[in-house]
């Protein structure tokens, strides 16, 4: 899991909302090279959705190692291919977002490439690596109009 589902929990906990408040979906993540079919990821995405049908909220499953094929078409500008899940959440487009979290025998192990600071303070830096700034600013809008008290850094301070 990760991004959208675990920072904005976190925020949802802060802030005292209910955990799903404001969560659209849940990002689940993989890293097939040897299968970059669109197809091959819809059925992932199909059969966890249908796995946990009851729970009522949607699974968004991608494939990291097919991004740079469709990322081009959807936010305008190519990307190179990631090696890893972890090359991709290095990319993701703010520090806080930049989080993973997935079972690792009777616990949880955690993935944070520019650490916890700005997750645990509330605060939203724009990562820089990839994203435009229009991405940031929609990013921004959406979210401040769902948790307005979380601290929202100017694209240009930094």
């Amino acid at each position: 899991m990760v991004a959208g589902a675990v920072f904005q929990t976190f925020w949802n906990s802060a802030y005292g909302y209910a955990s799903s408040y404001g969560i659209d979906d849940i990002d689940l993540v993989y890293f097939d090279p040897d299968d970059l079919s669109k197809d091959t990821e819809s059925e992932h995405h199909v059969r966890i959705n249908r796995f946990y049908d009851g729970l009522g909220i949607a699974f968004d499953v991608k494939n990291e190692a097919r991004v740079h094929l469709w990322y081009e078409e959807r936010f305008g500008h190519p990307i190179s291919a990631y090696a890893s899940v972890e090359s991709a959440i290095q990319t993701f487009p703010t520090t806080a977002g930049a989080v993973a979290v997935r079972p690792a025998g009777q616990r949880l192990e955690a993935y944070a490439p520019f650490g916890f600071d700005d997750l645990l303070n509330l605060v939203i830096r724009p990562n820089k690596r990839q994203i435009t700034r229009q991405i940031y600013l929609d990013k921004v809008a959406r979210w401040q109009s769902k948790w307005p008290r979380v601290e929202f850094l100017p694209w240009e301070d930094l």
